[in-house]
């Protein structure tokens, strides 16, 4: 069974911990992922699997999130070349965002289970 509690738990660190990770794009994001699925895994606890699961969803959740609304601000600000410029520009960050919601969601998983068998 799914503890949401603690998936909102990972998705708050791995929002917040994704702000202030802008200094350092790549690795800092990534990093955010891995926080914030260890800590929806320790929170589940449960075991390996547990730890898996929630720090899958939370990843994901994160993921699709933070895609959305770099979408809409990507299309709002590229709507000054037009509304084919909108659009272009909002799909063009959200591709980039789909990619960002698979790199958050494998990694966070991996530090789910880590989590999930140390918050045993």
């Amino acid at each position: 069974m799914t503890d949401w509690r603690a998936v909102g738990y990972g998705f708050v660190v791995m929002l917040i911990a994704g702000v202030l990770a802008t200094a350092a794009p790549g690795l800092g994001h990534a990093a955010a992922g891995l926080v914030g699925g260890f800590v929806a895994g320790y929170v589940a606890g449960g075991g390996l699997l547990s730890g898996f699961w929630h720090g899958l969803l939370a990843g994901s959740v994160s993921g699709v999130v933070v895609t959305l609304l770099l979408a809409a601000f990507g299309g709002l600000l590229s709507l000054a070349a037009g509304p084919l410029g909108g659009l272009i520009g909002g799909a063009g960050v959200f591709v980039v965002g789909l990619f960002l919601t698979l790199l958050f969601a494998i990694d966070s998983a991996l530090a789910g289970a880590i989590g999930g068998v140390l918050g045993e």
